[in-house]
């Protein structure tokens, strides 16, 4: 099978050839039939994250179909087709397994991080953490789903109950929670690298009343905001708008230094929080939302050994929604 496998941080991926691995017990076979970019996989690629090995073979955006069943797998099938996240393992026995806040686990494997990926033609998964995907969307479509979809909704959730809310970079989980909120009855102001006038036309489509550019302030006050671009100044920038009793999410897993800011913009009981990872409940969740709302995902298709070049128009912000590897 094709594997496209980064050695070590700073590298390209490389195109491997390696044998179909056979799954062990718990775990399934997936082939791949598509594989979302996500921002987190510069991370990896990058050396920025401290629970990446290497080598590893990056993506965590996987849809394909169950191709092999391990020993004591139950409620899958060979042939079904499924959704494999980010969140690849957990211990299920220390105390956030216990209390329902398994994506803060110690000992939790990522995809395409701790453990092999979806940028190959096969991969091997928890059989628990397979997510069943809605029937409407393409194998391509879908992808988006597993993890800027997931990510957003559990960003947008942590922002309560917002009448107007803030997205901060308008890329791939924007995109799509953009349409949830819309859908929702929310108000969304979408915030774009200034002048990135395809973002804002898009964001403007998907349901946003207002999109400009972050260095601009939205025509009312927000309820809360959600920083998706990895740029620490958004943060104080996104708390100058939101209203007091207001919240601020960091939704990256990875992000620059926040620069100082005044403790005024903070005050009046506003909050700022991060989302870490996932749950296997926010991702059942999410697909039952996804398989109600009007969600049009939009992606830009790569073959699997072009993987750098979508790799570099991720980080170059020359993609408009999300890129995908399609086998």
């Amino acid at each position: 099978m094709r594997a496209m496998v980064i050695d070590r941080p700073g590298l390209p991926l490389r195109l491997e050839d390696r044998e179909i691995p056979a799954p062990g017990a718990g775990r399934v076979l997936v082939r791949v039939h598509a594989c979302g970019v996500c921002r987190t996989d510069l991370h990896v690629v990058d050396g920025e994250l401290p629970q990446a090995r290497y080598p590893v073979v990056p993506g965590h955006e996987i849809v394909g179909e169950v191709a092999g069943l391990g020993e004591g797998v139950a409620g899958l099938r060979v042939g079904d087709r499924v959704g494999v996240p980010w969140l690849g393992w957990t211990c299920g026995v220390c105390a956030y397994c216990t209390t329902g806040r398994e994506n803060l686990c110690d000992r939790a494997l990522f995809t395409g991080c701790s453990l092999d990926g979806g940028y190959a033609d096969y991969t091997l998964a928890d059989a628990r953490f397979c997510f069943a995907l809605p029937e409407k969307y393409s194998d391509a479509h879908a992808a988006p789903l597993l993890c800027a979809g997931l990510i957003g909704h559990r960003a947008r959730r942590m922002a309560g109950n917002a009448e107007r809310i803030g997205l901060y970079g308008f890329g791939a989980a924007a995109h799509i929670v953009a349409q949830v909120a819309a859908f929702a009855g929310q108000r969304v102001y979408a915030f774009t690298r200034p002048g990135d006038r395809a973002a804002q036309d898009l964001a403007r489509r998907l349901g946003a009343v207002w999109a400009g550019g972050s260095d601009e302030a939205p025509p009312e006050k927000l309820d809360a905001a959600i920083v998706f671009a990895p740029v620490g100044p958004l943060v104080p920038a996104a708390l100058a708008q939101v209203v007091k009793g207001g919240s601020v999410i960091a939704a990256g897993i990875h992000m620059s230094d926040i620069p100082a800011f005044p403790y005024a913009i903070l005050w009046g009981e506003r909050a700022v929080r991060s989302v870490a990872n996932l749950t296997r409940a926010d991702g059942e969740e999410f697909m039952r939302v996804a398989a109600e709302a009007p969600i049009e995902t939009v992606v830009t298709p790569f073959p699997l050994e072009e993987a750098n070049r979508a790799l570099a128009a991720l980080r170059e912000g020359r993609l408009t929604g999300a890129a995908v590897l399609v086998y």
